[in-house]
């Protein structure tokens, strides 16, 4: 196994094939008189967490992988910054029969956008519509201005913020951090309801296992 650009240095060291994570760590900080007991450590640790999650995902992907896409609708919102996590996994019960996968999620909409933000403070999806708002604002300078003056600022917003998120799935929910959530950025007054498109990929349970 050689290690190319070895240390940010442009170095190579070739190694044995069944050297483990603290014999290369020890190696090198010997040979570029890096010892540091620090460093090895810290590769022993991350060996040991390298190794217990790449066996996981291993015994999690041993099933054939099947597709599922689905589109749903969310009720209207008012305009700003909403956390839809649990209305998708109402709209989309499919997502608890997945063991491992992806979900991509596409919203159907050019004035509307999809991301992953802060789940916990309100203040945070308020500030969020505060500043887009600073950012874009609303105004006559626009040429298009035939669907009000919300409209072109929308088009602007949602481009910035995108209209698709993949996101990992496991146990049958969003592998998400503790403090993110799914949101729907409405940025028009009266959007409507709105369309997402979620494609699902990845192993499903043993023998239609179901997760919680």
């Amino acid at each position: 196994m050689a290690i190319a650009n070895g240390m940010g240095m442009g170095m190579t060291s070739t190694l044995p094939k069944r050297c483990s994570m603290p014999s290369i760590a020890l190696g090198l900080s010997r040979r570029y008189q890096l010892s540091s007991p620090r460093l090895v450590m810290h590769h022993r640790s991350y060996n040991s967490y390298l190794r217990v999650t790449c066996e996981s995902a291993i015994n999690r992907v041993a099933g054939p992988t099947e597709w599922t896409q689905k589109t749903f609708s969310l009720p209207p919102f008012a305009r700003g910054c909403h956390i839809i996590t649990r209305y998708i996994y109402e709209a989309v019960p499919e997502i608890k029969q997945f063991e491992v996968g992806l979900a991509n999620l596409f919203i159907l909409h050019t004035s509307a956008s999809l991301t992953v933000n802060e789940n916990a403070s309100s203040d945070v999806p308020l500030d969020m519509e505060d500043s887009l708002n600073r950012i874009v604002p609303e105004g006559n300078h626009y040429r298009h201005l035939d669907e009000g003056y919300d409209d072109m600022p929308a088009h602007v917003k949602a481009s910035m913020m995108g209209c698709s998120l993949t996101i990992p799935v496991r146990a049958g929910r969003f592998h998400l951090g503790i403090w993110q959530g799914i949101w729907l950025n409405e940025h028009r007054n009266y959007g409507g309801p709105r369309q997402i498109c979620i494609t699902l990929h990845g192993t499903k349970g043993a023998d239609g296992r179901k997760y919680t």
